[in-house]
């Protein structure tokens, strides 16, 4: 195990998929020698050249057309959106080429290509550049969606991403970037995608998040033990496909559902999720599935308001206390 930055576990992850396969290469707005905004990137075009780790204009829709025409000549693209929130610029190559040209072709055509992006707020960043907007790549069939909440899952996501046939979405988190944590070591060290992880055991109620709100979660979670209440966490890692095994399995012990997401509430990913446990466990529930999310509206530059309306563990302590009441 090597103590790793999440960053920095994605930059383990791509230099060893790139060392692994030629056909990897790199490309995105200020990724080559500026190493990109957040540092993922460092060092990596000076070790395998301009060829591989490119700088590309502003444009997004340009940027995803060429993943998609790149995946098909049987090169793996990895491309970098700066920022989620330019996400819609990206739709028509992904909804309309990305998600159905394996469909269309009869099986003929892979499309092995992965869009990184990161979005989330909490960093005074405003409305244009904190949208969480995992519900709207989710709802395409065809595009398979992560969100790593550690360092480890960072890496082992990625390289399973990358290794995919299918289009795959990487949604990062900007506060998780300076975050620590143990990474396994080893080139074939992979997280499957589809497959979620229980990261607190509880026998109460059972929160299932993603990304940042995981974190959020384990600090509820060991507010509700002060109160002797267990609550198990699940970190569903894997927006979609989605575990629903390890759905069913948390609900059927502790009977009791909160869903919490950054993004927001209306048509949102929680919604989806609630819903979902409502169709295959609704027997097994003792109430009603509770969501903590994002209200419908845009994120406040001041940071007392951002923080008013972002999740975080005291919402989701309360909507937990409001479950097993």
């Amino acid at each position: 195990m090597a103590l790793m930055r999440y960053a920095e576990a994605l930059n383990a992850a791509l230099r060893e998929e790139m060392t692994r396969d030629p056909s990897v290469f790199l490309f995105g707005e200020d990724i080559g020698r500026y190493g990109g905004v957040f540092k993922v990137t460092r060092g990596l075009q000076e070790e395998f050249g301009f060829n591989r780790v490119r700088d590309t204009p502003i444009s997004e829709q340009a940027m995803t057309a060429m993943a998609v025409t790149a995946a098909m000549t049987g090169t793996r693209p990895v491309l970098e959106i700066m920022y989620a929130d330019f996400m819609p610029l990206t739709l028509d190559a992904l909804v309309n080429q990305a998600s159905i040209y394996e469909y269309i072709w009869n099986g003929q055509v892979k499309m092995p290509f992965v869009l990184r992006t990161q979005g989330g707020g909490g960093a005074g960043a405003a409305a244009q550049h904190s949208k969480s907007l995992d519900s709207m790549v989710a709802h395409i069939p065809g595009i398979k969606v992560v969100a790593p909440s550690t360092p480890a899952d960072a890496k082992g996501l990625l390289k399973s991403a990358i290794r995919d046939d299918q289009p795959v979405v990487f949604l990062e988190h900007k506060l998780l970037y300076n975050m620590r944590g143990e990474v396994p070591e080893g080139d074939d060290v992979l997280v499957p995608l589809g497959a979620a992880s229980v990261t607190r055991e509880g026998t109460d109620v059972s929160i299932f998040a993603t990304s940042r709100m995981v974190h959020e979660s384990l600090k509820a979670a060991d507010a509700l033990a002060e109160r002797g209440i267990s609550a198990e966490v699940v970190d569903l890692r894997s927006l979609k496909p989605l575990d629903l095994n390890a759905i069913k399995k948390s609900i059927a012990k502790t009977n009791n559902a909160v869903v919490v997401n950054e993004g927001w509430n209306f048509c949102g990913y929680a919604a989806e999720i609630s819903a979902t446990i409502m169709d295959f466990c609704f027997d097994d529930l003792d109430a009603p599935v509770a969501r903590v999310t994002m209200p419908d509206m845009p994120i406040p530059y001041s940071e007392p308001l951002e923080m008013a309306v972002l999740p975080n563990a005291e919402k989701i302590v309360a909507a937990s206390l409001q479950t097993l009441a």
